[in-house]
This record gives C-alpha cells, structure tokens and sequence, in this order.
C-alpha cells in the first residue's frame, strides 16, 4: 500500500473538485487565517454524498473557560473575550473556537451536518496537557476538579467539536 502525502494550504486544495469521498481533518482548520474558506476548499473536494469529519474548537469548553479565570480575571482584565483568549493563550498565535451555531454556518453549504462537542482530557484536568500554564492555581485546580461532577453536569462544554457533514 502506498501513501501520497502532501504539503499544502487548507485554502487553495490541490486537488479537482470532486475528488475525495471523505475528508478528515482533526484539530487544524481552526488555525488557518481564513477558516472558512479552508471549509469550502473541503466541500469542493469532496464528491456528492461524501462525507466530512473535522474537529475545530468550541468556545464554550472548560478549557477557555480555565484560560480565561487566569488570563482575564486573575489578571485583571475580565473584559477580555473568550476569542481573544483562545488566540493568544490556547495553541499558536490566533487559534480560533467557535459555537455550535458558529459552526452550522461554517457548513451550510453541506447537506447534513452533525455537531457533538466532547470534554476532553484538557478539559478535565487528567493529563499533562496544557502544562506551559504550570503554578499553583493549575495544582490546586488539579486536585480539586470535580471530574464527575462536570462530566454529569457540562457534557456540552467540551473543547473538541466533531463535525460530520455531508456533501
């Protein structure tokens, strides 16, 4: 088996329209200038009836929710919006997250569109993930972050938004 695998812009794909029966994407289209002329490269690729998978960033996760206690209001400056949060504080310089509804038109120009949102290990303080933000309010958070509570209580706020769009 053989693999073509290539480097390019999300933006301007290049390959013919109509090309792929999926297109899979995990965690990068949200880090692209213009995202969504990156998502409408995806749906020109694809053929009709396939199908796109792609993870971005959702706004309303635990995560921003953190960065924001630590980066806005400890710091001073609770005027400070989950945007810029997320572009200054999260990955690289200018990563985005967007809301469910944010996403919907994203993908309108798709047929069906799915969206769940999924808490991950970063939102729920289990792993190492995160740790250029290290001090003692990120220990103390660690010990006390009531897992299960947040599991029960805020499924919906999870970083991870999967999207599954047909063409």
């Amino acid at each position: 088996m053989q693999s073509d695998l290539r480097v390019g812009d999300a933006e301007v794909l290049p390959f013919a329209e109509a090309s792929f029966d999926c297109v899979y994407s995990w965690g990068v289209l949200h880090h692209s200038p213009n995202t969504p002329v990156a998502i409408n490269e995806v749906w020109r690729v694809l053929r009709p009836g396939g199908v796109a998978r792609i993870m971005i960033y959702h706004t309303h996760a635990l995560v921003g929710y953190m960065l924001w206690l630590r980066y806005a209001l400890v710091a001073g400056k609770p005027w400070r919006s989950l945007a810029d949060i997320y572009a200054n504080h999260l990955e690289s310089p200018g990563t985005k997250a967007y809301t469910v509804g944010e996403a919907r038109e994203l993908f309108r120009r798709f047929g069906e569109v799915r969206i769940t949102t999924v808490l991950t290990h970063g939102d729920l303080l289990e792993s190492d993930a995160g740790q250029r933000h290290r001090g003692w309010l990120l220990s103390l958070a660690k010990r006390l972050w009531p897992r299960r509570f947040l599991r029960w209580a805020l499924p919906g706020h999870g970083l991870f938004m999967l999207i599954e769009a047909k063409k």
